[in-house]
């Protein structure tokens, strides 16, 4: 029992690290420091932290795709150029800009996934505000909120759903019947509270006379290489593969094509690629193989079926709810890990493993460390000179998270089959 308190206790201090980096230090440190203190200290044996790490191997290579795709993207100028696409079709509305966004937003993070809302998307919104002379930071606050809040659309637009539902996915139609109606109620309260929140941030009136520019080759093949990953997702996604191959793939052989043609060197792209990603997933993967020696999972999944054997409804909506509280005290990645060994140790019903699914995906909209997706887009935002603090980020999240998630779960449970 000592061992396993002292196990919570490392993991949670870790976690907290993540979340309020103290003394600034970046995310990766705290999550890599617990996972070597559990370690060192022989609460976790090594062969156990290398399986923890191993499991996040399609994770970091679907990151590395996205990343690698970005970091070119921009590097050729493609955001540059959607930027006065953008900006030229708002028609010098502050508002109509905030629309694009939001829709472009939802597509990205459905065919995309969350992640690549956060990855690519936001330097590309950074370029069309700093293009409309505006102020970036409403508009950046779009990409972080629309990619938890459209991340159930499909299986692919967040790979939180593949370890919820792991080899018992269900079919596409099954899954649109269940998500689409829970879907579409995230994705429009989150828009009406987030404009409202927003309304006095965002400009009445944005630059029109914008120098046009000329899109390169490298961006032309940049923006081939992001769509083809878009389908390579949806086919693998439709045969059940797993998404980081295809994705490290795509990116691999885009940044061929377009430095080979140009006689580039890699280096600029592969040093600007934020790699402190990747050891901050691979020491959350660790945390949570720790907690699972704990017990927790046994404990939770009985807790469930005692709750579920009074009252299916009830315990869905609650464990939709319980599950988006911790995603923001945990990250949704750790998080999203536990509740997926949880519902598959108690083989739940499917409306509670619908509900917790909806509350992983839904529920990091509260905090600005709630998702791998926000952990994502602040690191995006800091390489463009922007920051948000936690507290701001809690504040919108707070109006915005919470009808959002209710609605999404009243919906669920009012449409379900």
């Amino acid at each position: 029992m000592a061992s396993h308190l002292a196990i919570w206790i490392i993991a949670l201090l870790a976690t907290a690290g993540v979340i309020l980096r103290p003394w600034r230090l970046p995310e990766a440190v705290w999550a890599v420091s617990g996972a070597v203190l559990l370690v060192v200290l022989g609460l976790l044996p090594f062969s156990d932290a290398v399986i923890g790490v191993r499991k996040g191997t399609d994770v970091y290579l679907f990151l590395i795709g996205m990343m690698t795709l970005a970091e070119l993207a921009r590097k050729e100028g493609l955001f540059d150029w959607l930027a006065t696409i953008a900006v030229r079709h708002a028609r010098g509305s502050g508002s109509r800009l905030f629309w694009l966004v939001y829709v472009v937003g939802i597509v990205v993070t459905v065919f995309l996934s969350n992640d690549a809302t956060a990855v690519v998307l936001t330097p590309a919104v950074y370029a069309a505000a700093r293009a409309a002379d505006a102020e970036p930071l409403p508009y950046l606050l779009i990409c972080a909120f629309i990619a938890n809040a459209a991340s159930f659309v499909l299986p692919i637009s967040n790979p939180a759903n593949l370890v919820i539902y792991g080899s018992q996915m269900p079919p596409l139609s099954v899954w649109l019947a269940t998500f689409g109606p829970a879907a579409i109620v995230a994705i429009a309260l989150t828009f009406v509270s987030l404009r409202l929140v927003l309304r006095a941030s965002l400009p009445v009136a944005i630059k029109t006379d914008i120098a046009p520019v000329r899109l390169s080759r490298g961006g032309l093949l940049a923006a081939i290489g992001i769509a083809v990953t878009a389908i390579l997702l949806l086919i693998a996604s439709a045969l059940g593969w797993e998404l980081g191959l295809p994705t490290f793939v795509a990116g691999v052989l885009t940044a061929a094509f377009i430095l080979i043609g140009s006689r580039q060197s890699p280096w600029p792209v592969v040093r600007d690629i934020s790699w402190g990603v990747l050891p901050l997933v691979a020491g959350l993967f660790v945390l949570v193989e720790a907690l699972q020696t704990t017990g927790v999972i046994d404990a939770l999944a009985a807790v469930t079926q005692r709750f579920a054997a009074q009252s299916i409804g009830w315990t869905a909506a609650g464990a939709g709810v319980v599950v988006a509280l911790a995603c923001n005290l945990l990250n949704n990645l750790p998080a999203g890990l536990i509740a997926g060994s949880t519902v598959a140790a108690g083989q739940l019903p499917a409306p509670i493993t619908n509900a917790v699914l909806v509350g992983v995906d839904l529920g990091p909209n509260l905090s600005v460390t709630g998702s791998l997706a926000t952990i994502l887009w602040l690191v995006a935002l800091r390489r463009e000179g922007q920051s948000v603090g936690a507290w701001r980020f809690l504040k919108i999240g707070a109006v915005v998270m919470p009808p959002a998630l209710i609605g999404a779960l009243a919906a669920l449970h009012v449409f379900a089959r």
